[in-house]
């Protein structure tokens, strides 16, 4: 299994995106759509202080029928974020994930956030091993006949 750290380097870019706290929830969706993705964390004063997603909105502006302009992003976003550090494995994010029935978790690494793994970058990186490791067994049985 993979670490942390070793996910990171392949996702590549490393850019993470962020949302002040004051902002509506119209901006920080907004702000989701233009980067096409799903979670946004929140800050305050640079230090994370909760995270916006998809599924936040979806259940607490849409189902509420509150108007997201009008909805100050703190009163709809997570505020206990599950985060790992850069030398945990690929096994324990999933298991904190699955556990927590979260999809992002932040990656801090000496109190700084160095990154962001999704259930996307968990999956890809199975299957990419799982794709090695079978390759592996294919060549090691057709050695093994000829």
């Amino acid at each position: 299994m993979k670490t942390v750290a070793e996910l990171l380097k392949a996702k590549g870019d490393g850019t993470v995106h962020t949302v002040e706290h004051t902002a509506s929830v119209f901006d920080a969706v907004k702000l989701m759509a233009e980067k096409n993705i799903g979670a946004l964390l929140v800050l305050e004063q640079g230090r994370i202080v909760g995270m916006i997603t998809e599924r936040d909105y979806a259940r607490k502006v849409v189902l509420m029928a509150r108007s997201s302009k009008d909805t100050p992003l703190r009163e709809i976003m997570t505020t206990s974020v599950i985060y790992v550090r850069p030398d945990q494995s690929s096994e324990e994010c999933m298991a904190l994930m699955t556990e927590n029935r979260v999809r992002h978790l932040p990656v801090i690494e000496d109190g700084r956030l160095t990154g962001l793994l999704s259930i996307g970058d968990l999956v890809k990186s199975i299957i990419s091993e799982q794709k090695f490791i079978i390759e592996q067994l294919q060549h090691y049985i057709s050695g093994q006949r000829g």
